[in-house]
């Protein structure tokens, strides 16, 4: 059966904003990317990051791997403190999709984010056009994340989002696939061009 798209769901770090904590790490080891790379791959990686966006508090977090690397204490606490100076900007190329698209007034516009509720309303000052969305989910608030069913879940029965007529982008491979196994069309973010050529594939109208 064919099912004609009325609703597309973006991610937000990665998709329509450059997020990367190399851009404050980069300026504290002057510029040596080895360094970089194994401080975000060893001490503040990915995996600790992620224990925030799913609901536990920055301070505990902060407590938490300090204790683990205590040596390495004021990088650590450099994280959040440099939170917002971990943002290039908006990818503009998707941030004027994501314009067209709602002055097409055609679609449901969502996101659904991996994203600290203590740091939510410093990304709405930084990024006002989140408030443009019809809705939004923020793991933090949530206390749940991608890829876990959960998160999905909540934005499906928040919105009232049928998942077959639903696209659902997302830089993140296993968050797609989560994403597909409820329902939801998803496309791999992988640059600009792709997400573009991609959704011609489902006959957007912008």
């Amino acid at each position: 059966m064919n099912y004609e798209i009325d609703t597309i769901i973006f991610d937000l770090g990665g998709v329509l904003v450059d997020w990367k904590p190399e851009y404050v790490y980069r300026k504290v080891f002057n510029g040596d990317e080895e360094k970089v790379q194994w401080f975000l791959n060893t001490i503040c990686t990915p995996e600790w990051n992620i224990e925030q966006d799913g609901g536990r508090s920055i301070e505990e977090g902060v407590r938490l791997k300090i204790a683990e690397f205590p040596k390495y204490e004021d990088l650590i606490r450099l994280f959040y403190n440099e939170w917002e100076h971990m943002f290039s900007g908006p990818i503009i190329q998707n941030v004027e999709l994501f314009k067209k698209l709602k002055i097409s007034k055609k679609y449901k516009i969502y996101a659904l984010t991996n994203w600290s509720a203590e740091k939510w309303e410093l990304a709405i000052e930084l990024f006002p056009f989140f408030n443009n969305f019809d809705g939004i989910v923020v793991s933090g608030q949530e206390k749940t994340r991608k890829p876990n069913p959960e998160i999905y879940k909540i934005l499906i029965n928040r919105y009232k989002i049928t998942p077959e007529n639903a696209i659902f982008i997302d830089d993140n491979k296993e968050n797609i696939i989560a994403a597909e196994n409820i329902g939801l069309k998803g496309i791999h973010y992988k640059n600009p061009t792709q997400l573009l050529s991609t959704l011609n594939t489902f006959q957007i109208e912008f």
